[in-house]
């Protein structure tokens, strides 16, 4: 394969960066040139990686988003998000990433809620491939998904694309559409609508980044959707466990691991419920968030914090995870083998438990409910279930006969 230049741009959080910076180093490491685009925010990751970075966002705008306990409300979340990247990256990305172009001619590689990606794609016929992290993006009226208002499982195809027509039109394409059309018109394209149901992604090609067990190719899924499976990535290349976790672990029995999320600003209350629910459990307990200020003063001797540590190197030592329901920690404790227990808020989490749910490896516990008792219950019995430990342990083969970035890689190189 003839050495090209890929251009990487990644919307989001650690969970939504670090997928396409393994990607990115994996296509470099395959001899391609490559550049990152993304947030301030992971300008030192995407440098530790020896990646090319371009800044898309500062850090303090970063910051911002994540301060705004709206991101996370169940109905008004996504919304949040979205009219956010419109409102405060659309010119600034497409202004970006049209210099790149003129620059040096890339295949964009991008996340769908990079809207001035497909607008560069249909203004300059830049070469596009979107990455989708979660199965729920893709719509289909086939497979019932795990949406904020809940859809009866018995619900026909018709019902389930009348809930995706009734969302854009009244909600999506009302809130998007004037900024993101008025855009296009400068440019002299014409309006689009549905703006999440077919537009926003490639017209080539769509990775999806997770294996087919996780989530079954639909029948109208778009013909341009190839699946790759999880990447993995989380920092172990450039990153080690803090030697105050290596020696905790190696002094007990295997600790749960608690995280709310790379994001997540306002979880005092999660971690406070979390430690009530070790000692109730008389397990020992890892607490991870890279804000301090979620972590109460005082920990017991039983509880260990840290800022961040590579999954893959924590999780084989630990007994569960109890954390948001983000896919890519969900991923990571599908490679590790453990029980998980899900406190979905918004976005995708609902959705993403509910297939961990049909896998048999995990449960979950609303926001409202995530108190100790409950917490230590749902935790004991995922820790006493020997038929559940058995699949995480199938699941877990599964994923370790995948290869991910292999696959992944070699279908960017031959998508165009």
């Amino acid at each position: 394969m003839q050495p090209r230049r890929y251009l990487f741009v990644p919307i989001g959080s650690h969970g939504d960066v670090h997928p396409l910076v393994g990607l990115a180093a994996a296509m470099q490491a395959r001899g391609h040139r490559v550049t990152v685009c993304t947030n301030g925010y992971f300008q030192e990751l995407i440098s530790k990686n020896g990646l090319a970075f371009r800044e898309l966002g500062t850090a303090e705008e970063y910051l911002a988003i994540t301060n705004n306990p709206a991101v996370w409300d169940k109905k008004q979340g996504p919304m949040v998000v979205l009219q956010s990247l419109v409102q405060r990256l659309l010119r600034q990305a497409y202004e970006l990433l049209l210099q790149e172009w003129h620059q040096e001619p890339y295949v964009l590689v991008a996340s769908p809620l990079c809207f001035a990606a497909r607008i560069l794609h249909d203004t300059h016929q830049v070469p596009l491939i979107s990455t989708h992290l979660q199965p729920l993006v893709l719509r289909s009226g086939f497979e019932v998904p795990g949406l904020p208002v809940p859809i009866p499982r018995w619900a026909p195809p018709w019902w389930i694309k009348a809930i995706y027509w009734l969302a854009d039109k009244a909600l999506i394409d009302r809130t998007l559409g004037p900024a993101l059309n008025g855009f296009r018109a400068e440019l002299g394209l014409p309006p689009v609508a549905r703006i999440m149901n077919d537009w926003w992604n490639s017209p080539q090609r769509i990775l999806g980044l997770w294996p087919s067990w996780f989530a079954k190719p639909q029948p109208d899924w778009p013909p341009q959707v190839r699946l790759a499976g999880f990447p993995l990535y989380d920092e172990r290349a450039v990153r080690e466990l803090p030697p105050a976790l290596v020696d905790f672990l190696a002094n007990g029995d295997a600790p749960i691991v608690f995280t709310p999320g790379s994001a997540m600003r306002q979880g005092q209350a999660f971690f406070t419920e979390a430690i009530a629910a070790c000692e109730r459990l008389q397990k020992r307990g890892v607490l991870l968030t890279r804000f301090a200020e979620n972590i109460p003063a005082n920990l017991p001797a039983n509880i260990l914090y840290v800022p961040f540590a590579p999954f893959s190197l924590l999780l084989p030592h630990c007994a569960a995870l109890v954390h948001h329901g983000g896919i890519g920690t969900l991923a990571q404790a599908l490679a590790a083998g453990i029980p998980q227990l899900l406190m979905p808020m918004s976005h995708d989490q609902p959705d993403n438990l509910l297939r961990l749910q049909r896998l048999g490896v995990g449960v979950g516990i609303a926001p409202e409910q995530f108190k100790a008792p409950l917490v230590a219950e749902k935790l004991a019995q995922l820790l006493q279930d020997q038929a559940l430990l058995q699949r995480c342990q199938s699941l877990q083969k599964l994923q370790q006969a995948d290869m991910p970035l292999a696959t992944a890689c070699a279908l960017l190189e031959e998508a165009l």
